[in-house]
């Protein structure tokens, strides 16, 4: 069990990048995010949609289809907001100040959430721990690893906090291409249970800053008061109403994200590094010279995801183009020969 405090720095940041690799190649390959990097068409807006307000009604249009497509009891059971990073200390912020337990390790800015919340945060890595908690938060599919942890140990756990007044939040951003049977977003009527889902990751537009709060509908009351009339802004909700009802888009994507993973996990056994787990969005590394293995493509410009409290890992996205395929292939293939060259000499 771990104090957790402050923050860590994210992946996606070029100008990050810039400062560690200044001598490397351009364009950079960034592969430090789980953002899918084939995003939804992109098409044109109506004017109305920057020039006015956004009107009630299209709000609900997106509720509605979001409901549908995730899988909740209803539209009532959704608040929309400029992204799920907005949420996060306004959804720890549901019970008074407490003992916050986030199942780890995971994604950093729960913790400080909880933490801005008034909350005492602690990382477990055991998930039957959770259950001492006044706020639980989990991440499924977890971010970097992929865990999974199963509805039944979820709904199970919930009971437990219900029972005694806490909070369950699990955040699904990446249950678009996760095990949907084990998404509570169908679950959320029951109370005591917030369901974050990210539009950003799977759809490829993470600067749109799109994401929804589901739970139950007196708890989405309570957010949607927060955020007042026009929380989203008119080109967020005309994409989410046209990306989340086209369904086939989506699983037509689900389909090429997973190949394309399959031959991420592929390319790194042919140079001999190991992937732990993950989701079809990222890969999770697990290997002893992970911080050469960084060092030596961001080089290259190809930036990785590591872990400054875990030197061991590191998380890689998908390549989006032929050219950025490439690129890792000859940035690997120069990594290994170097290596070998080095266990050469050392053995002479």
């Amino acid at each position: 069990m771990k104090l957790l405090e402050g923050t860590v720095d994210h992946g996606g940041s070029l100008g990050r990048a810039r400062a560690l690799f200044p001598h490397a190649s351009r364009p950079f390959v960034d592969l430090s995010t789980g953002i899918n990097p084939h995003s939804y068409p992109l098409f044109d807006l109506p004017a109305t949609s920057l020039s006015r307000l956004p009107e009630a009604a299209r709000t609900r249009d997106l509720l509605e289809i979001a409901a549908s497509t995730y899988g909740a009891p209803s539209p009532a059971n959704l608040a929309a907001a400029p992204g799920t990073q907005i949420l996060l200390p306004r959804v720890a912020s549901l019970i008074a100040p407490g003992k916050a337990l986030v199942l780890g390790p995971t994604y950093a800015e729960h913790a400080r959430a909880a933490a801005i919340a008034g909350h005492r945060v602690l990382e477990v890595n055991d998930f039957e721990a959770l259950a001492d908690a006044d706020l639980a938060i989990v991440v499924n599919p977890n971010n970097p690893d992929g865990r999974i942890v199963e509805r039944d140990g979820l709904l199970a756990l919930a009971a437990r906090l219900r029972a005694k007044g806490g909070l369950l939040v699990v955040d699904e951003a990446f249950m678009d291409v996760g095990p949907r049977e084990h998404s509570l977003a169908g679950d959320v009527g029951r109370g005591g249970i917030v369901v974050l889902r990210s539009f950003g990751k799977f759809f490829g537009l993470a600067g749109l800053r799109l994401g929804f709060a589901l739970s139950d509908a007196a708890t989405v009351e309570r957010l949607e008061t927060q955020f007042g009339p026009w929380a989203v802004a008119g080109p967020a909700l005309e994409y989410g109403i046209r990306a989340l009802a086209d369904i086939d888009w989506q699983d037509a994507m689900r389909a090429s994200l997973a190949e394309a993973s399959a031959r991420l996990d592929s390319l790194f056994g042919r140079f001999g590094i190991p992937v732990a787990g993950g989701t079809t969005l990222f890969r999770y590394l697990r290997l002893a010279d992970a911080d050469g293995l960084f060092a030596a493509l961001g080089k290259r410009g190809i930036l990785l995801r590591h872990f400054a409290d875990r030197p061991h890992v590191l998380r890689a996205g998908l390549p989006g183009s032929e050219e950025e395929w490439q690129r890792l292939e000859s940035a690997l293939a120069e990594w290994t020969a170097r290596r070998e060259d080095r266990s050469k000499g050392s053995k002479q």
